[in-house]
């Protein structure tokens, strides 16, 4: 999983969790679906409903490679906001999408965050302004992202749609290593997440006039995402 991180540095949540899961993101009730899709692709957990589902399934032993993975998970979550967050400040007059997905990647990390309290780990972002991680890996790809995206909006655009390749295929890679029910379901949302933000980007990108080319994933792997709706 790191290389596809260094190599960005180099140029750069039952049924999936439930079938209805789909909505306009503004639910806080517990009895409501603990994740949840807007129509620009944005795509969050509701804290309350989240931390209800969870408590219904069963707490089973963690592996080490489960506990890696979630300590890890948590800061890349993290990574994805604040690359997001310090985007916006730079180019959200001229769009929100770089806002408007921060928002919902604060809801991802937040979510592996309740995973890290529900099995007693440590959380490493904890007291962690934005910008810092423990993980030294990530605290260079922090640098790296925001130089690049900061160059140009087409870059920024760029940036988010690569971050979402990585993210894909660091779950994608975890998921054959865990069998714990609820780190799985987390998973299977964040994964969802991932690949309705990676067709916003490539929206995004189109709107102005750019066809985007996957840094990271195959192309096959790519057009099955970005030439199909978004999952809800």
């Amino acid at each position: 999983m790191k290389t596809h991180r260094l190599r960005i540095a180099s140029t750069l949540f039952a049924a999936c969790l439930l079938a209805a899961c789909g909505g306009s993101g503004g639910g806080t009730q517990q009895s409501g679906p603990p994740f949840v899709v807007n129509a620009d692709g944005t795509s969050s957990f509701v804290s309350s409903a989240l931390g209800t589902t969870l408590a219904a399934l069963p707490l089973e032993s963690l592996s080490t490679a489960e506990s890696a993975s979630l300590t890890y998970m948590r800061e890349e979550e993290k990574l994805a906001h604040d690359v997001y967050a310090r985007l916006n400040t730079l180019w959200g007059s001229q769009t929100p999408i770089f806002g408007n997905i921060a928002q919902s990647e604060a809801t991802h990390t937040e979510a592996v965050r309740l995973l890290l309290v529900r099995y007693s780990l440590p959380d490493p972002a904890a007291n962690l302004g934005e910008g810092l991680f423990v993980a030294p890996v990530l605290q260079q790809l922090y640098h790296d992202l925001t130089a690049q995206g900061s160059t140009s909006l087409i870059n920024a655009l760029r940036v988010g749609a690569a971050i979402e390749e990585i993210d894909i295929l660091d779950l994608e890679n975890a998921l054959p290593t865990i069998d714990n029910q609820d780190i799985r379901q987390v998973y299977a949302n964040l994964l969802k997440g991932s690949r309705n933000h990676l067709r916003a980007f490539v929206q995004a990108l189109a709107q102005q006039g750019v066809t985007y080319t996957p840094a990271y994933l195959t192309n096959d792997a790519y057009t099955a995402i970005v030439t199909t709706a978004f999952e809800r």
